[in-house]
Formats: structure tokens, C-alpha cells, sequence
């Protein structure tokens, strides 16, 4: 199957498979992506030209995240060790393997929470630990375990990180909106994410993810002590994600969720890839 061009911008504002399209998200130079062109500095978030050679050269082989030889120890314990892995364009790609594998340390790494030991992980050209503002502005992460601001409503929430992640605030309180709705959490916007269900929490957090309309997405366990119907919704949001153009790198301890969901996955075991492939 044809991978899509992870410099074409998806598909204009509307509804993929009967749902709002996450990666509707448009700038004011059209290039479709909030805070694509964006990197944090002085005044706000200094936008870089539409034109640069730099922002639109395009990954090698339509890799959107390459994980190269990475390693963590651990007071000189290995927890990962030369992990590689290619996650391409346009997958949703599940990493499975049992609990202690290694899986939240590799995201980790590649998501810049957790400087490797040693190794590279590279976000659609842009190396996290050489380049963080523009490989963080092109993925969205949602990390299993990490607090929040739960004082803040669900909207405020959402306001707060769109701010932060430089969308033009004339599209901020469209681009919530039309989150929190995909996302059946219109009725609770004002309600503290403090009140929130195991459920609600993992779909305010999955819009937080989204605000910026990212190309990727990384996701720790994002299914995990989640009811029936809030899981039922984030899993046709990612398919319309991917849908839409963009990449998911979820992982999980489930392997039946995995092959449900995914069409590429990855068996990590003792810090190691096993084994890669399609579904």
C-alpha cells in the first residue's frame, strides 16, 4: 500500500469515517499543520519560513520515526540495549512486549523524556537530543503515569497546551472544540480533570496529544484502565488520525489489542526487538 507523503497536508476540515479529522489543524500559511512551523524562542514561538529547505526536506525512505542503536542503563544496568527501530509513514504501529520489556523506556527516549545512554531517535528528519524544538513540534506524546494539570477544566486544559504549542489562538477555541466533541467530551469541558473518569482522563490527555495537529504520535499504553466506550472512541480517533495522514506509535502488554488495532508492531522482550513487522 502506498505510504502517505509526510509533507502533503491531510485532508481539509471535515469528518474521516464520521468523525472530525484530527488533523484538520491549519495555519495561517496553510500549510495544514498547527505549530508546524513553529519552534519555541523570544516573542511567542517564532515561526520559520514556509519556503526553508531545512523544514521541507523529507525523510529518508518515508521513515517518521528511526530509532538507532538506543540504549539506557541504570547505575550501569542495561535496560535497553541497541534498540533500531523504523516506524513508517502512515502506520499505526503497536510495540508489545510484557511488563519490564522496556517499552516505556524506548518511548521515553523517543519522545525526549529520557536521555538514551547512547543511540538516536529521529522525528521525521529532526533528531530529538540534536534538534528538541523541531522534532517535539512534529509529534504529539501521551506518557503513561505523568501528572497533569487537573485543576484545569477539560477546555482550559486543552487552551493551556494549544497556547503552549504555539496554535494561532483565532483557531485555539475551534481546534478545542472540535476535540473535545470527537472525543465525547463536549458535556464535561468545564468540569476539573480532577473529576474526571480513568476513561475521561486518558481522552482529555489523547486531545492534548492532538491540539497541535502533530505528524506523529506517541502513545504509552493508551488503552490502560480504560472503559469499553471511551476505548471504543480513541481507537476509531486513531484510525482516523492515521486516516487523516498521520503516524501512531502506541505500545501495550496486550497483544490481541495490538493486532486489533495496528498494522505493524514490534516485540520488544529484555530491552531488545525481537521481532518487526506487519500485522
Amino acid at each position: 500500500m502506498e505510504q502517505p507523503d509526510p509533507h502533503t497536508p491531510p485532508p481539509a476540515p471535515g469528518r474521516v469515517d464520521g468523525v472530525p479529522n484530527p488533523m484538520s489543524g491549519t495555519q495561517p500559511d496553510g500549510t495544514g499543520f498547527d505549530g508546524l512551523n513553529r519552534r519555541p524562542g523570544d516573542d511567542e514561538f517564532n515561526r520559520r519560513p514556509a519556503g526553508d529547505d531545512e523544514l521541507n526536506r523529507r525523510p529518508e525512505g518515508g521513515v517518521a520515526l528511526s530509532l538507532r542503536r538506543l540504549t539506557k542503563e541504570f547505575d550501569g544496568v542495561p535496560v535497553v540495549r541497541d534498540l533500531s527501530l523504523d516506524i513508517p509513514v502512515g502506520s499505526m504501529y503497536g510495540i508489545v512486549g510484557p511488563n519490564g520489556a522496556g517499552k516505556t523506556t524506548t518511548l521515553s527516549m523517543a519522545n525526549g523524556l529520557l536521555r538514551p545512554t547512547a543511540g538516536q531517535a529521529v522525528v521525521l528528519g529532526y533528531d530529538v537530543w540534536a534538534d528538541p524544538p523541531a522534532a517535539k513540534a512534529r509529534m504529539g506524546v501521551l506518557a503513561d503515569g505523568l501528572s497533569t494539570f487537573d485543576r484545569l477544566s477539560g477546555e482550559e486544559l486543552l487552551h493551556y497546551v494549544g497556547l503552549i504549542r504555539g496554535v494561532d489562538p483565532g483557531q485555539l477555541a475551534e481546534r478545542t472544540g472540535d476535540l473535545l466533541a470527537a472525543l465525547d467530551l463536549a458535556d464535561d469541558a468545564n468540569k476539573l480533570v480532577a473529576d474526571y473518569s480513568a476513561g475521561m482522563t486518558k481522552k482529555i490527555l489523547l486531545a492534548s496529544a492532538l491540539i497541535h495537529a502533530p505528524r506523529l504520535l506517541m502513545l504509552d499504553e493508551p488503552l490502560e484502565a480504560v472503559d469499553p466506550v471511551s476505548g471504543q472512541v480513541i481507537r476509531q480517533i486513531l484510525r482516523s488520525y492515521v486516516a487523516g495522514g498521520g503516524t501512531v506509535v502506541l505500545s501495550s502488554h496486550v497483544m490481541e489489542l495490538v493486532e486489533g488495532l495496528c498494522d505493524h508492531v514490534a516485540i520488544i522482550h529484555e530491552g531488545q526487538v525481537r521481532a518487526a513487522g506487519t500485522v
